[in-house]
């Protein structure tokens, strides 16, 4: 499938979804939004692909949503309906993809951009990258699920401020608080990304999505309910080839050969 807004890249088990408007720091309008949520859907039905990179190309990994696209709406234009149509569904794909999302932060993730960066499961970030919720300095509220990862990730009084203040969080920040797993030297960024995706894609897949969607059922349930759906899930994962594969190859002293199933 050809795409205007995005690059889609597919080799060895690992996707790349590229966000590709580098002239507007990959800011989203309305056609990169549906492509980004297709490429993920995509992903999802598509068992040759076992993990999922996300970035961006140029400087930056997206400033967030295209004002401009915005402003040529008029008068009639809903924001609570363009997230429900737009945001939300690709918030939701990334989150209901029961594989590995790994975010590689090249460079300024701003507003939306930093909420579609939350969302990816694992963020290695270049020391190039920043984070900043510019939504106050418009008069706007954080939206793109922010509301709901960030204060699970860096606590509530941490991200208030960041969204009232609209304060730039430096890549060395971001990795103190936890909003992203490891900071790079940005021209090692790309190389290291791969590595790390080549070796998910090599893994049990199909637990690393159980995992997943157990760990997202968790922040909802309590810890009686949290045990009930562990041990529903394990059920599952232990019949699966790649549980029989791996105890064979503990059994065998050899590396598992899994495939995802």
């Amino acid at each position: 499938m050809a795409y205007e807004t995005i690059r889609f890249q597919q080799a060895d088990g690992v996707a790349t979804i590229t966000l590709n408007r580098p002239d507007t720091l990959n800011a989203f309008n309305d056609t990169m939004i549906r492509e980004t949520t297709d490429a993920f859907k995509r992903c999802g039905k598509d068992p040759a692909v076992r993990c999922v990179v996300l970035t961006g190309a140029g400087r930056g990994f997206s400033s967030g949503q295209d004002l401009g696209d915005v402003q040529q709406r008029g008068e009639g234009f809903s924001i609570a309906e363009h997230l429900r149509r737009g945001y939300h569904r690709l918030i939701r794909a990334m989150v209901r993809l029961e594989k590995p999302i790994v975010g590689a932060i090249n460079g300024v993730a701003a507003g939306a951009g930093f909420g579609v960066a939350l969302a990816a499961d694992i963020r290695i970030a270049s020391d190039k990258a920043s984070f900043i919720l510019a939504f106050s300095r418009v008069g706007l509220v954080p939206d793109s699920g922010t509301n709901w990862f960030l204060p699970r990730i860096i606590g509530q009084a941490r991200a208030y401020e960041l969204a009232i203040t609209a304060e730039r969080l430096s890549a060395d920040q971001a990795l103190a608080w936890g909003v992203v797993n490891r900071v790079v030297p940005h021209q090692e960024l790309e190389a290291t990304v791969q590595e790390y995706a080549a070796r998910l894609a090599q893994g049990p897949s199909l637990a690393y999505g159980l995992t997943k969607r157990a760990m997202y059922r968790a922040w909802e349930q309590t810890l009686e309910e949290a045990l009930a759906y562990e041990a529903y899930l394990q059920e599952t994962a232990a019949r699966s080839h790649d549980y029989q594969e791996g105890v064979q190859a503990f059994l065998e002293k050899r590396p598992p050969r899994f495939q995802g199933r």
